[in-house]
């Protein structure tokens, strides 16, 4: 194949041509790895009952183990993030499935709840690492004008994941247990790293980037522009750098930006996680039987879903910031209506609350990811979509463990779901100050050029 081409950056190639069928198939690879990730995390809180009925169990006694899957996934993105970014996005990608499904099989066959939480724990590994990955691999097979759509288009397979995860796990309970559902979750990740190795490329940008052998490279390009008779050669953009390092996650252009990321992705996963934990047992001991409970949690994937697809497109036309902090004001606002709807067991207020949390919180963190892949260059971008969900995880261990906290307090829902609306209104201030910050670059900009 000719190299007769110009010259031309990695990016403009991607933009320049129409979305192909390797690109497309790119994306549905990593909404499933992300929709497995979903089912496994509201599978636990639906498996919580079960187990504290079994072993048991205070409502505490479950807090370990929601934490342990969170400490793992914090850890596994602290560790395998800057691995990406030295050895490729692919291996590590395929290492962290394979981790997470073997951990997941191994936990269905915990005999107390020590082990299970040691095993959630390993299971947390591979899902911190494999998420990220995804995120980042889409990001950057995507065409710049439609990255944060296609970006939140991936990442609701986390919601609709979620959302399966809920409805299946309290329909097969009682059929398969606890440790059934374990299993499902362990089977399926196994299930799709053949079609990881067979279909999923390593990023192009990232072979260019450390200039690898230019047939693969050429390989990868025919594929995105099958009807090129001749292949430009494919340049990294001037500002992009062979090596990686998490120095420049701080750097005087990035440090700030990456600061309010990070508080971000925290204030927003400890809600997510403190509602997937808690709701089904909130919903239980005001009445609602588990099935019930489950199609009402349903409503907040399915919340989550459409408001990432619409925030999504939004991105891609308006200021990403203003959009995301405006998402997340009306989720704080959301949250406070879906406690008053438990509180007085009115179901239209319920539901349109437990909706619009997941559109205002949940599809708002569906586009903080996006934003998170476009903030950072291609040297350092999965460690810093990495690290912000490592953070970001860390956020999930304080919602995960405080929910058992606050409802030891004996705190009403409407109580711990208006102080859950505080980190909403953290998350709306730190991305409008990188709106700001944004604002503030773009002056310095035009007054150097002037």
């Amino acid at each position: 194949m000719s190299q007769a081409g110009k010259a031309v950056d990695v990016q403009s190639f991607i933009d320049g041509n129409p979305l192909s069928s390797a690109q497309k198939i790119i994306i549905w690879l990593c909404f499933i790895i992300v929709a497995i990730d979903g089912f496994d995390t509201a599978a636990v809180g639906f498996i919580a009952p079960a187990l504290k009925t079994e072993w048991a169990l205070q409502a505490t006694d479950l807090a370990p183990l929601f934490g342990a899957g969170l400490f793992g996934l914090m850890a596994g993105a602290l560790i395998f993030g800057p691995l990406a970014d030295k050895v490729g996005r692919k291996p590590i990608l395929i290492g962290s499935v394979l981790v997470f499904g073997i951990a997941s099989i191994a936990a269905a066959y915990s005999a107390d709840i020590n082990s299970l939480i040691i095993w959630r724990f390993i299971t947390g590994l591979g899902l911190g690492g494999a998420m990220p990955n995804a995120i980042t691999l889409t990001s950057e097979y995507s065409p710049a004008h439609r990255r944060s759509n296609l970006v939140t288009l991936m990442f609701c397979g986390f919601t609709i994941g979620s959302a399966l995860g809920g409805i299946l796990s309290a329909q097969l309970l009682p059929k398969v247990g606890w440790s059934g559902i374990l299993m499902i979750g362990g089977i399926a990740p196994l299930a799709v790293i053949p079609l990881l190795i067979l279909y999923l490329p390593e990023s192009l940008r990232f072979l260019v980037l450390k200039d690898k052998a230019r047939d693969k490279i050429e390989k990868i390009a025919h594929q995105i522009a099958p009807h090129l008779q001749t292949l430009p050669i494919l340049v990294t953009a001037p500002n992009e750098k062979n090596q990686a390092s998490m120095r420049d996650l701080f750097s005087r252009k990035y440090a700030v930006g990456t600061l309010l990321i990070w508080l971000t992705f925290f204030m927003s996963l400890l809600i997510i996680y403190l509602i997937s934990s808690w709701m089904p047992t909130m919903l239980t001991s005001h009445g609602f039987n588990l099935e019930n409970a489950s199609w009402v949690t349903s409503v907040f994937q399915v919340g989550g879903t459409i408001g990432a697809i619409v925030i999504g497109y939004l991105m891609d036309k308006l200021d990403s910031t203003k959009v995301l902090s405006c998402a997340y004001l009306l989720g704080a606002v959301f949250l406070i209506c879906l406690g008053f709807g438990i509180e007085n067991a009115w179901m239209p207020l319920l539901l349109l609350g437990m909706f619009g949390v997941g559109v205002g919180i949940s599809g708002s963190q569906v586009g903080v990811n996006a934003f998170s892949s476009s903030f950072y260059p291609t040297q350092c971008r999965a460690t810093g979509v990495s690290w912000a969900n490592a953070v970001g995880r860390s956020g999930s261990v304080v919602g995960s463990l405080s929910g058992g906290w606050l409802m030891s307090l004996n705190l009403s829902v409407l109580e711990i779901l208006t102080l859950l609306a505080v980190p909403a209104v953290f998350a709306a201030f730190s991305l409008y100050q990188l709106k700001r910050m944004k604002q503030a670059s773009l002056k310095t900009e035009y007054s150097v050029v002037s």
